[in-house]
């Protein structure tokens, strides 16, 4: 379904979600286009959830819980994309990885696939069908009921999955960042299997593009500074820089690739 959304739609999208409302006139003055032709497109945005109409113009709608798969893989794509070309950089070929669900993290696989021999470890369906592309790779699932919204699998046999295993690195991305760097999810099996698969881990990289900063979700479970390395498109907060620095943690903004 969500293939279907124009490159325009995905745009549009990511800018009421960096910027909050914004009115019809300011998006056709934007993408250059009529005010029928984004009231079209706010429309068909909204039928999929994706953003919520308002009196002359558009905003984000209450997340009550995560959107779909679908919907999540268009919002922020730009900042996704750079982010997963990035973590691709910092992984050697041979690997082996703990993957887990998420837009962020399948987007970060799917640029592996020039790299060689990976062992890659996943609850998340979509990252599976990316690491197929890299050569050698030898793709590990769990047993489960599948979250066909999410296109993932979740439960006590995905944790135990997980704890079968010691990798080399563990990618994980995250629904929100509260305030105090304490990381916020939709529910709790998700949580516990981002914790098995950091535990499990040598070192643990983390994905998130800015907008999850302050984005409210309401199951809290591990914080920011539990991750070694933190890939992000633009610089968070500064009180959440300064927690990241005093934990002697690695911030890596990708989209100037620069090590803070």
């Amino acid at each position: 379904m969500f293939d279907a959304i124009t490159e325009r739609q995905a745009q549009i999208a990511e800018r009421v979600r960096q910027r909050g409302f914004q009115t019809v006139t300011e998006l056709a003055d934007h993408f250059d286009v009529t005010t029928q032709t984004i009231r079209r497109d706010i429309n068909e945005l909204s039928e999929f959830g994706i953003l919520k109409r308002r009196h002359g113009g558009a905003e984000i709608p209450v997340p009550l819980d995560n959107l779909g798969f679908g919907e999540r893989r268009i919002l922020n794509q730009s900042a996704k994309e750079s982010i997963g070309r990035t973590v691709a950089r910092y992984i050697p070929n041979g690997a082996s990885l703990a993957v887990s669900i998420g837009t962020t993290p399948e987007i970060a696989v799917r640029h592996l696939k020039r790299h060689r021999d990976l062992k890659v470890f996943t609850n998340s369906l979509m990252a599976a069908m990316g690491a197929c592309a890299a050569p050698g790779a030898e793709i590990h699932v769990p047993g489960g009921p599948v979250r066909t919204g999410a296109r993932d699998v979740v439960g006590r046999e995905v944790e135990e999955f997980f704890d079968r295993y010691k990798v080399d690195i563990g990618l994980y991305g995250v629904g929100g960042v509260d305030a105090d760097g304490q990381l916020l999810d939709f529910h709790e099996e998700e949580i516990r299997v981002r914790e098995a698969i950091r535990r499990n881990s040598r070192t643990v990289f983390l994905v998130l593009d800015a907008s999850k900063f302050g984005r409210p979700a309401h199951v809290r479970g591990g914080r920011l500074t539990d991750a070694d390395v933190i890939f992000c498109d633009r610089a968070p907060p500064a009180p959440i820089r300064a927690k990241i620095a005093a934990a002697g943690g690695q911030l890596i903004l990708c989209e100037e690739e620069t090590l803070v």
